[in-house]
């Protein structure tokens, strides 16, 4: 889930079962929002992203080489179209973990994926996902009935409009990947991606986005954010059904907020730590029982 690059898949790793190639694939996007994070203070949080959709961009074209021309033009504006969702749900997720902390940003954002696996549906059960994952969001509300929230009300905001573009691209991705071969979509859409954020990023970053420091960092953003991850998860869902790959996917709340403990020292209250275990069990449920297959 919101991932940006396609990379070849890695061989598997000897030894690794593939529950523990999801974790490590979990582990390593938010170690990537971590570093990212470390980041604001130089580039800000346009800079940022733009690093990591320009330097994916880029690693993408080197290893894939893919023709780029040749497409209908109904088949051009779909990619124009993910682009747009792709760099504005990036955009908006560092603009919600530069106001909170990482695990509340990314719990909130994931009320976007949860409400694809549950549309439509009529079953009961999905409706009690539905509830946990409301509760959850509204304990991490800055207004809420036990009282004001310390979280900053713009970051909160960020957080859930990331949710919504992460929602657009999952309904989008499965349209661009049957509209162009392989990663072909991918490269055009992330390029029209650096293209839209350019002067983002360099009104936030100016200058220092050319330090080769920054540049390098920048990098093991989208290696750990994007290329690393996706090869991870694409070999362990050759060994794993998509259930259970959704429910091991619904830990990425609670190990953002881990690293974000852990590398950013960020320490979160109860009421949090409340909101984070509805919300995952909320998606842990819907992957579990839901009647569709897992996007």
């Amino acid at each position: 889930m919101q991932k940006d690059l396609v990379a070849e898949p890695a061989k598997r790793s000897r030894g690794i079962p593939p529950t523990g190639l999801v974790l490590f694939s979990i582990g390593s996007v938010q170690l990537g929002a971590a570093i990212a994070k470390g980041l604001f203070d130089s580039v800000g949080p346009g800079g940022t992203v733009l690093f990591r959709i320009s330097l994916s961009a880029l690693v993408l074209l080197l290893l894939w080489r893919p023709k780029l021309g040749g497409y209908a033009r109904a088949e051009y504006g779909l990619a124009v179209v993910f682009g747009l969702a792709l760099a504005a749900m990036n955009l908006s997720l560092y603009l919600a973990i530069d106001r909170i902390p990482l695990g509340v940003a990314v719990t909130l954002e994931f009320v976007g994926p949860l409400g694809v696996a549950v549309a439509g549906s009529r079953r009961p059960l999905d409706g009690l996902w539905v509830v946990l994952a409301a509760t959850g969001v509204l304990l991490l509300a800055p207004l809420n009935v036990l009282g004001a929230s310390d979280l900053n009300p713009a970051g909160v905001m960020f957080a859930l409009l990331a949710g919504v573009f992460w929602a657009s691209y999952i309904l989008l991705s499965a349209r661009v990947g049957g509209a162009f071969p392989g990663g072909t979509g991918l490269v055009i859409s992330l390029c029209v991606g650096t293209l839209v954020l350019l002067p983002i990023g360099i009104a936030d970053g100016g200058y220092a986005l050319l330090d080769p420091k920054l540049l390098l960092l920048g990098l093991g953003v989208a290696l750990l954010s994007s290329a690393i991850p996706y090869s991870l998860e694409l070999e362990a869902l050759r060994h794993l059904p998509t259930r259970v790959f959704g429910v091991l996917m619904s830990l990425e709340p609670a190990v953002a907020a881990l690293v974000g403990l852990l590398v950013l020292g960020e320490l979160l209250d109860l009421r949090a730590v409340a909101a984070i275990g509805l919300v995952t069990t909320a998606a842990a449920g819907a992957s579990l029982f839901g009647g569709r297959k897992q996007v």
